[in-house]
């Protein structure tokens, strides 16, 4: 009875995000197609939830977002990235190829995600959350590398565009912020 229970709150949850509590709620299917990726898992830390792409003129964040990851990652800072190619179909490859290049080309070691849809109707369920949370301009990404973020409590409490680079003092100073609350 009780895994009934916990099914029909679950799919009420996916149904319509906005019945969920916070961040904790929602996971994503790890980029190696075996683990999830519990967000609950980190909690009491400060997340970074950013969709990523290969092809993209912004593809060079995936460096400074391994950067500010390895900076602040011993400060509670966790970095998840989630390939999309819902953008000028700039991610066509397959979770082997965006793992490959990943590694290879930026030395990625955060969290990265199977591809996923990051806006529109059928978009994950933890971005028609964050669209409820943050409104339109900052809940839902427009383009590659839009971050969302994610605090020790699990509310999602600023969303930043690609034009703000995970290196800008803007964006680092909130990390710093929310890491010494």
């Amino acid at each position: 009875m009780r895994i009934l229970a916990a099914l029909f709150i679950l799919s009420l949850l996916i149904l319509n995000p906005s019945m969920a509590n916070n961040a904790y709620d929602y996971n994503f299917t790890s980029i190696n197609e075996e683990d999830v990726i519990n967000l609950s898992d980190y909690k009491g830390k400060t997340i970074v939830v950013v969709n990523t792409a290969s092809l993209c003129g912004f593809t060079y964040q995936y460096e400074e977002l391994q950067s500010l990851y390895s900076r602040y990652k011993d400060d509670g800072l966790v970095v998840i990235g989630v390939p999309s190619n819902q953008f000028l179909y700039e991610e066509p490859g397959d979770s082997k190829e965006i793992l490959e290049f990943c590694e290879s080309t930026f030395g990625i070691t955060f969290p990265l995600t199977i591809k996923s849809k990051v806006k529109g109707s059928d978009a994950h369920p933890f971005y028609k959350w964050a669209r409820n949370e943050l409104g339109f301009i900052a809940g839902v990404p427009r383009w590659n590398f839009h971050k969302i973020i994610i605090d020790k409590s699990g509310n999602a409490v600023a969303g930043y565009t690609p034009l703000t680079k995970p290196s800008s003092k803007k964006f680092i100073n909130k990390i710093e912020e929310l890491l010494s609350l």
